[in-house]
């Protein structure tokens, strides 16, 4: 969807890309690991930036310090029809451990091209090209295409028990009118070879199934046989389920990736021959393994208090994902390979989420990558892990993943995730500014 006629498209300013850089290293200094810290300081810091250029925002705790904010910003009478596009980001980030780092993990350190912090990636680049492109319309006077709701929340770390989903529960009045979403998973560059580069665009995620498994036995001395030993038949249980293979399920996001990867490398696709079909893609093949299926992967074992007690309790934590559609088949199989002494609960089960990659929005997403970078191909993707986007679903909302970031061919993105030495290009923070530039005169 292009400008309206006459409407001559306004480019990101000079000051707009390097304040993406300025901002993201303010945002980095604020320690919001999460639980260990809160998102209070930096939400109120959200909330002055935004005020210095007139917009209004609002900033909810759903507990002591976890604080969210958002604002509305209108846009062209044209396009109400069409809804608002929510756009969010969340402000919490993992724990990083200052040791193991090569610079302070919250300094917001600019080295060699980079900024380096906790964040930098995950998500505070994007929650800056946020704000930078927010401060730039203002400034101009430029209006998005539709009414933005802009959401910085807190919690997604853990869930979003206190930011998206508490929100959705208790305010979702701060959404209405909204019909479709961007926030994390998506709109980063793969690189293809020297000189093309994927940008993959969520529109869909595996869902969540993490449960804790107990097994039950009979407790008894360290010394004496046991044949209903609960640490035994939990770690037998939880062998089982890591060396577990799940059968390859081929969704259309994944799909459409994979064949244009072999378009893009003149080679041949046959989905009943996946693994051949994988051979021939080289590093798109590796990208891609982790949404070919179902995973179930063991993380956390607790069991007993000394040496020469066998304990009569056993507990573990196991990390399941399931692809769209294939959520029975994940807990049958969990279930297949449980024994009889261990039974499982929930501790988070998310939904999995798909929809369609077409529309007026995919088309401007598309176009404003394309625009900055002509060697690029944006393609549908199924994200993985989850995002604040789950929650967004239940009030009717149509989510994808979208940032804009173009990466050096180098850079191996998804290991600085939750990573050491977590870091981002100077020039992909400016990059993300003039993309998210064009895509909100154009969504």
């Amino acid at each position: 969807m292009s400008t309206a006629p006459g409407t001559a498209l306004a480019p990101a300013s000079d000051e707009a890309q390097d304040e993406g850089v300025t901002l993201c290293a303010e945002l980095i200094r604020f320690d919001t690991s999460n639980p260990t810290s809160t998102e209070r300081a930096s939400a109120e810091w959200v909330v002055a930036r935004l005020a210095e250029v007139g917009i209004a925002s609002e900033l909810i705790e759903s507990a002591p310090g976890r604080a969210s904010v958002i604002a509305r910003i209108a846009g062209r009478d044209r396009d109400r029809d069409r809804g608002a596009l929510l756009v969010h980001g969340h402000l919490d980030v993992v724990p990083a451990d200052a040791s193991e780092w090569q610079v302070p993990p919250f300094s917001g350190e600019i080295r060699d091209g980079y900024l380096w912090g906790r964040g930098a990636i995950d998500m505070k680049d994007t929650v800056a090209v946020m704000l930078a492109t927010a401060r730039h319309f203002a400034r101009t006077g430029t209006k998005p295409s539709r009414d933005l709701v802009l959401a910085f929340l807190a919690d997604e770390e853990a869930g979003g028990k206190f930011g998206a989903h508490w929100l959705v529960e208790h305010r979702p009045e701060l959404f209405a009118g909204v019909t479709e979403a961007i926030g994390e998973g998506g709109g980063f560059s793969f690189a293809i070879d020297g000189t093309r580069r994927l940008y993959p665009i969520e529109n869909a995620q595996r869902g969540m199934a993490w449960m804790e498994l107990t097994a039950t036995g009979r407790a008894g001395h360290g010394s004496s046989p046991n044949d209903e030993n609960a640490v035994t038949d939990l770690a037998e249980s939880l062998t089982r389920i890591g060396r577990e293979t799940f059968p390859v399920r081929l969704i259309e996001p994944v799909r459409a990736l994979l064949e244009e990867a072999a378009r893009l490398y003149g080679v041949e696709f046959d989905e009943d021959d996946i693994e051949g079909s994988l051979a021939r893609l080289g590093p798109v093949a590796d990208f891609m393994q982790v949404v070919l299926r179902n995973s179930a992967n063991p993380t956390m074992f607790s069991a007993g208090y000394q040496t020469n007690v066998i304990p009569g309790k056993a507990t573990a934590r196991v990390d399941g994902r399931f692809l769209p559609g294939h959520e029975q088949e994940l807990i049958d199989t969990i279930d297949r390979l449980l024994l009889p002494s261990v039974s499982r609960e929930w501790v988070n089960h998310d939904i999995a989420m798909e929809t369609t990659f077409d529309g007026p929005l995919v088309d401007a997403m598309c176009a404003a990558v394309r625009a900055e970078d002509p060697d690029g191909h944006p393609v549908p993707y199924c994200n993985p892990g989850g995002t604040d986007a789950k929650a967004f679903t239940h009030l009717g909302i149509r989510c994808f993943g979208f940032k804009g970031l173009k990466l050096p061919h180098d850079l191996d993105y998804g290991r600085l995730f939750h990573g050491v030495d977590e870091r981002v290009p100077l020039e992909g923070l400016r990059f993300g500014v003039r993309v998210m530039t064009r895509l909100w005169q154009s969504c």
